[in-house]
């Protein structure tokens, strides 16, 4: 998974078709867990493009978007929000998984 650079790259992202912006931080304990999961799920969902966020990196987008928990999962498809997955709470794979099926795009 790419890690976001700048907010110039959000910014064009969030343009394209189906982007899962996963919002995390090296300190998360809950991040680590499902950490071995995301190359299958990023595997399983080829029609997606996966970036990684560093919540210390970013705190203001975060603070802009409502990301107060980690991990969470925001989806954008051509500029839109299509998605979110944010909670405090320790995410599954199978949750994950879950949460990108219900995406209708």
């Amino acid at each position: 998974m790419e890690q976001l650079q700048s907010m110039e790259q959000f910014n064009k992202l969030k343009q394209e078709e189906r982007v899962v912006f996963m919002f995390t931080a090296g300190w998360c304990p809950d991040c680590r867990v499902i950490e071995p999961a995301l190359p299958a799920i990023e595997a399983d969902y080829p029609e997606f493009t996966f970036f990684s966020v560093d919540r210390d990196d970013f705190i203001d987008l975060c603070g802009d978007l409502g990301v107060f928990g980690i991990p969470s999962f925001l989806v954008f498809n051509e500029g839109e929000e299509a998605g979110r997955f944010v909670s405090k709470d320790r995410k599954t794979k199978e949750q994950i998984e879950s949460f990108l099926d219900g995406i209708s795009i």
